[in-house]
């Protein structure tokens, strides 16, 4: 047996992947003006409680029909959610848009190393490869003047926000095909927001003035977030979370060329960075095909 050939597809599903890294790649400088004008928690429990809305309100036929499966999903993985975000939004207040983006990545590498350690899932060679590009290329993305990651207290909060969306992925392929997308979307949102408005309490946070720059940031990003979780839970059933991971490593490039059009210049190391990512998602789609070197018989096909 030999590896003479490669296949390269791109699923349904994962095409829309790629397209939601677009959109969420310029959420970073939406959510670093909205930072601006409250509180990181109150704002994602505002954004949160707008996703949940507009979900709920397009599965109102599907909600009676509500398991407690769907519910200890929905609650556990919202939990996830609200710290991911959370601690992203938090974290922006102290760090720059492009710094959040590349700390916010690192969730590449550990979500195969959670996968491992909770799943039982070891992530193929291609995806190892497509991975270990990846990272490279983030690395190069951070685009440090002195070439060194200082973590202070923004990249540490941040660095802890990639951790839970690690979690976040890792859980939603847990329990992808064993529950109904919208029933549990609709409670990942919920508990999402209902997290972070607690988490106010302790923060000792308030309520800020609810100025229209605010409400319509806040409207804008929730619908896009209950659109972003809807996605994930329905095109996670057939996507590994590995896979996925790579393809969610398109979100700094994408917040990288948001930056620049709104006034950030990169370096060429962070250009050559964002095209190392690139390389590694298109990596990570190529599978390899094994043929028998020898004259096929009835019964010889070809195993991926």
């Amino acid at each position: 047996m030999s590896f003479s050939r490669y296949a390269f597809s791109v699923k349904p599903q994962e095409a829309l992947l790629i397209l939601i890294t677009l959109f969420w790649g310029g959420t970073f400088l939406a959510v670093q003006y909205a930072v601006s004008l409250s509180g990181p928690f109150f704002f994602v429990g505002l954004r949160f409680a707008t996703a949940a809305l507009a979900v709920a309100l397009l599965s109102l036929n599907v909600l009676r029909g509500i398991t407690w499966l769907e519910v200890k999903a929905g609650v556990v993985i919202g939990v996830a959610i609200a710290l991911g975000y959370s601690l992203q939004t938090w974290g922006l207040q102290f760090i720059p848009s492009s710094k959040s983006a590349f700390i916010t990545a690192m969730y590449v590498p550990l979500v195969p190393l959670l996968q491992w350690l909770c799943l039982g899932r070891l992530p193929g060679l291609m995806s190892c490869m497509g991975i270990a590009l990846g990272f490279t290329g983030l690395l190069l993305l951070a685009g440090p003047e002195d070439h060194l990651l200082a973590l202070g207290k923004g990249e540490i909060i941040t660095l802890a926000s990639a951790l839970a969306i690690a979690a976040e992925i890792i859980l939603i392929s847990a329990w992808a095909g064993k529950v109904n997308v919208r029933r549990v979307t609709v409670v990942q949102l919920l508990t999402a927001s209902l997290v972070a408005f607690f988490a106010m309490i302790p923060t000792g946070e308030f309520v800020p003035p609810l100025s229209g720059g605010l409400l319509w940031v806040a409207l804008g990003l929730g619908i896009f977030s209950a659109i972003i979780q809807v996605v994930m839970n329905w095109a996670q059933r057939s996507v590994s979370p590995t896979r996925a991971t790579v393809i969610y490593t398109g979100e700094p490039v994408w917040a990288g060329v948001f930056g620049r059009l709104a006034g950030e210049r990169l370096p060429l190391l962070a250009l050559l960075g964002g095209a190392l990512i690139v390389l590694g998602v298109l990596v990570s789609e190529l599978k390899l095909k094994k043929h028998n070197a020898s004259l096929p018989t009835p019964d010889a096909e070809e195993k991926p």
